[in-house]
């Protein structure tokens, strides 16, 4: 069933698995493909942004300073990283 949906959906899809077959088929469909460990630690940090309180984090982010990455990301590694943007 994720195959299929991954095959109709394309590059529109996020799939979250942790198996390899299904992830590779999903990749060369062009849907981008978060493992399921990656997506559960994003599930647990938003979790706690919201019991600490969304205030204390904003201040603390407006005094960091950040260079960006050193190296370009492939496409994969965009598209997992866009998918995580918009969960």
């Amino acid at each position: 069933m994720i195959k299929r949906l991954a095959r109709e959906k394309g590059s529109a899809a996020i799939v979250i698995t942790s198996d390899r077959d299904i992830s590779k088929f999903a990749e060369r469909m062009g849907a981008a493909v978060i493992p399921s460990e990656q997506f559960q630690e994003k599930l647990e940090h938003a979790s706690g942004r919201l019991e600490e309180g969304l205030e204390e984090e904003e201040e603390e982010e407006k005094g960091v300073k950040k260079k960006g990455l050193a190296r370009r990301l492939s496409k994969k590694e965009k598209r997992t990283r866009a998918a995580l943007k918009k969960l």
